[in-house]
């Protein structure tokens, strides 16, 4: 409970204000458009998080491609760029950079330090579905439909903007505020989490009151897709407290096979591994307690790891963020992205569908990072 509320209210709060912006205006989906569509959600997940940047973007994206008929390629990257890699340059961009933050790794360390790594997949990522959409553009030859006067491009609902600016403002405080703690069903959790969920619940609220029902409306806005979201991952929780128990012990637990492979004979940290093993239990269960399990194999203490442990804390931020990609429940906006497109009456890869995408597009990305880098 102490992880999954905090975690659900600020999912919420992102999906309502990011569902209340409206982005007006005439979008054609070529293969041009759409790749900077991705760009550009790709770098405002790190400054308004992969879930706010998802909201955000998805549904101007599924409008611009309507008359098209190849498309699934682009929701898959569309998770791949905006709900995952996009988020690895602040802790606001996705929870495990957030955790870290709270056990304190500075704000900007990550914006330092994995920047090679987030530039290197984003480019090659775009590169390849620039290259995708158009040969599905030109085997497919859509019309695009015709339009008697093109409408610019504007934004409606500007109160949800600035109240995802006062979500990430929270995420923030909470990282810088220390109010002490206090005991809920016998279990210790800190105040200004509290408050955290407290104004998180505030700001949904003052989302749906002050949006037009039209302008949801317009928007494609519903509320399964977080109901859907809010469901699977009160299961994933539950399921994943054993394993990560169990990893937690270390050398003394029932996988310590697998956390001797972390340490060389020296006893120093191997990051190729603790990237693969970060990313390989990212991939399945959440990726924010996870990234703390390393992040405390590996010492857990923030001056050592950010600095003369700067490569072992990069190998298990990337694998925690980028590694979220590889399945539909590696990172919630993952899944929340397949409701709102199936909502749309989209198809969308199934279960292992989608699993094969990322096992011929990502993993192979992800073994050049790792000769690149760890």
């Amino acid at each position: 409970v102490l992880e999954y509320v905090p975690f659900i209210a600020l999912l919420l709060a992102l999906y309502t204000a990011g569902g209340g912006v409206l982005l007006r205006g005439t979008l054609v989906g070529t293969p041009a458009t759409n790749t900077v569509l991705l760009a550009v959600g790709t770098v405002l997940a790190s400054l308004m998080g992969t879930t706010g940047a998802a909201m955000l973007l998805i549904r101007p994206v599924l409008r611009a491609n309507a008359f098209r008929k190849r498309k699934t390629h682009t929701w898959v990257f569309f998770i791949f760029l905006v709900a995952n890699i996009g988020g690895s340059l602040t802790p606001v961009g996705d929870p495990p950079l957030y955790l870290g933050f709270l056990r304190g790794v500075s704000f900007f360390w990550p914006t330092t330090h994995l920047f090679a790594e987030f530039l290197t997949c984003a480019v090659i990522l775009l590169a390849l579905y620039y290259v995708l959409d158009t040969l599905a553009w030109n085997r497919e030859k859509p019309v695009p439909p015709v339009i008697a006067t093109r409408e610019p491009l504007s934004i409606q609902g500007w109160i949800n903007v600035w109240l995802v600016g006062a979500i990430v403002a929270v995420v923030i405080a909470m990282g810088y505020v220390k109010l002490g703690h206090m005991y809920v069903l016998g279990q210790r959790i800190e105040v200004e989490r509290v408050i955290g969920i407290a104004l998180f619940l505030v700001i949904t609220a003052v989302s749906v009151r002050f949006t037009s029902l039209q302008l949801r409306e317009d928007n494609g806005f519903a509320w399964g897709a977080i109901a859907e979201v809010a469901k699977l991952f009160a299961a994933i929780f539950i399921c994943m407290a054993p394993v990560l128990a169990i990893l937690a012990a270390g050398r003394n637990g029932a996988a310590a096979g697998l956390v001797a492979l972390t340490s060389d004979a020296n006893g120093a940290p191997v990051p190729w591994v603790y990237f693969w093993m970060t990313g390989a239990l990212s991939s399945f269960l959440d990726n924010a307690p996870t990234y703390i399990v390393f992040f405390e194999l590996a010492g857990g203490n923030p001056a050592h790891l950010m600095t003369q442990g700067a490569l072992t804390l990069a190998a298990i931020s990337c694998g925690a963020v980028f590694m979220g990609a590889n399945s539909y429940i590696g990172n919630a906006p993952n899944f929340m992205v397949k409701a709102i497109v199936e909502e749309n009456g989209e198809r969308m890869p199934s279960f292992f569908g989608y699993m094969a995408w990322a096992g011929v597009v990502l993993l192979p990305l992800f073994v050049v990072v790792t000769f690149m880098f760890f």
